[in-house]
């Protein structure tokens, strides 16, 4: 029998990623990339281990879903992110063509849409707020964490 899941169903997988990225003391982002109803690459920040400010979730993701796919451009997928995207990650998004982009809580500060949601590609589509008050909630705990050891 085949099980479809909807957004929440892959927002807390990305959230599971979330919290890895929590434990190892990265800014706890998460992202799932689904084609076909199953998810295809499943990463989380890794900037502080691999020494490298790119490697923000929703990169590693894009890379793993075009190697798993063996196609650069993922306009069949859906990436689904707890923290909206960075401006470097809306490129990503962009080149990879990524059909539709789920995010839980929006980022004020450095989010995409400060600059408009012309920085996806126009067949995108996006959706926000799926599982909100989790994605929001370990963002806050993790910055209010580092506020009190500093």
């Amino acid at each position: 029998m085949l099980s479809i899941h909807g957004d929440d169903y892959f927002m807390k997988q990305a959230l599971r990623e979330a919290q890895k990225a929590y434990e190892e003391d990265e800014v706890p982002v998460g992202a799932v990339i689904v084609f076909d109803n199953k998810i295809i690459a499943r990463t989380h920040n890794q900037t502080e281990l691999l020494t490298d400010v790119t490697a923000h979730a929703e990169i590693l993701a894009v890379t793993a879903a075009s190697d798993f796919l063996g196609n650069k451009y993922l306009p069949k997928c859906t990436l689904y992110v707890t923290l909206e995207p960075c401006i470097m990650c809306a490129g990503a998004v962009f080149w990879a063509q990524i059909g539709r982009v789920v995010y839980g809580t929006g980022d004020d500060k450095r989010g995409f849409m400060r600059y408009g949601r012309e920085l996806l590609h126009p067949k995108t589509k996006i959706e926000y707020g799926v599982l909100h008050e989790e994605c929001s909630g370990i963002i806050k705990k993790y910055f209010q964490e580092k506020r009190e050891v500093i």
